[in-house]
């Protein structure tokens, strides 16, 4: 079921040609900052990979690949990536890249199963990066300091946009607070996830939440992650989790709006631990599992930076689809333009 939210009293502050200028100094202005904080080379990325090779990302290991079969590989079945979050380590193997350095790219995925609204679209369009680190690294402080040198190039995007466009006035605070999903549960006993996001969110504007992935004390998960890339279940201060979400508080739609999923990645310990908790353990065998447990592959950190999102929160629109081009039902289309949402 498709969800839009309606802002009451909405009116985008750029027009369609000044939207497009918006979006084009944004993305060239953040992949460079994002670069330099990080240490980051551009590389070209695949559209699809070959289905039963591990390579693909399963998200929360529910949704549906678009798949198509390859005529001169006798019919062998190709996937639309969901994400690259295997791929780009397996590139910097393959590209020798030393510790301290990584790679980021342009990602185009589909995503078929999307639930629609304001915040989703079928179509995705992310920075995917990935930084090779030591295993001296593997701390909850690394983590941090990497989530803020990310921060930090958000913030210097939006005083740009401000420059670019003085009616939208920046909204980020100086710094980005950081919460265990479990603390947060602990905070918001009854409320769902999402809420809590909500929640937190709205209180400090940009929150990072670490540990996404692990069941916390109430048996639950504060929202899903694949077995195969992301540490989720390494103590951390007692609770599990070298990864997370980072949210920005979206004060047009009043809600929270995740900018980024990222997350120091498994070791060959720590992937058999995972799947063997999620009952996975058959993939093992898979190209990509039977490389990082051969110790063929370098310890990273990576994420995703959804780069519609990103347009979307900086130019103080209230639907993704006024950022980007994508398919969505007739009803929505309909109520978002009598909302003063007109999707391209």
């Amino acid at each position: 079921m498709s969800y839009l939210i309606k802002p009451a009293g909405y009116n985008a502050l750029l027009d369609l040609s000044q939207t497009e200028l918006g979006i084009k100094k944004i993305k060239d202005f953040f992949q460079q900052n994002l670069s330099s904080e990080l240490r980051l080379r551009r590389v070209t990325a695949p559209l699809f990979v070959l289905r039963g090779t591990g390579v693909n990302d399963d998200l929360n290991g529910v949704e549906r690949a678009v798949n198509f079969p390859i005529k001169d590989l006798q019919g062998a079945q190709a996937e639309i990536v969901h994400s690259l979050a295997k791929w780009k380590r397996l590139t910097l193997a393959d590209y020798a890249v030393e510790p301290g350095y990584g790679i980021y790219t342009d990602m185009n995925a589909i995503r078929a199963d999307e639930t629609l609204g304001n915040f989703h679209s079928l179509y995705v369009d992310q920075w995917d990066w990935e930084r090779v680190m030591n295993d001296g690294e593997r701390t909850i402080g690394f983590l941090r300091e990497i989530v803020q040198r990310i921060y930090a190039a958000l913030v210097r995007t939006e005083y740009m946009v401000y420059e670019m466009f003085p009616a939208i006035r920046p909204e980020l605070p100086a710094d980005i607070a950081f919460i265990h999903a479990e603390d947060l549960l602990q905070q918001y006993p009854t409320l769902t996830p999402k809420e809590r996001e909500d929640a937190i969110t709205r209180r400090h504007k940009a929150v990072f939440i670490i540990g996404i992935g692990h069941p916390l004390s109430n048996g639950e998960k504060h929202d899903g992650r694949a077995p195969d890339y992301d540490d989720w279940s390494t103590p951390v201060d007692g609770k599990p989790g070298l990864n997370g979400d980072l949210l920005v508080w979206d004060n047009v739609l009043g809600h929270a709006l995740e900018l980024s999923s990222m997350g120091i990645r498994v070791n060959p310990e720590i992937l058999l631990r995972q799947l063997a908790f999620c009952g996975a353990e058959d993939r093992r065998e898979l190209y990509f599992h039977r490389r990082l447990l051969d110790g063929e592959l370098p310890q990273t950190i990576g994420g995703g930076i959804g780069q519609s999102r990103l347009c979307m929160f900086f130019l103080r629109k209230a639907h993704i689809g006024e950022i980007q081009a994508s398919i969505w039902p007739d009803n929505m289309r309909q109520e978002a333009l009598l909302a003063g949402m007109p999707l391209i």
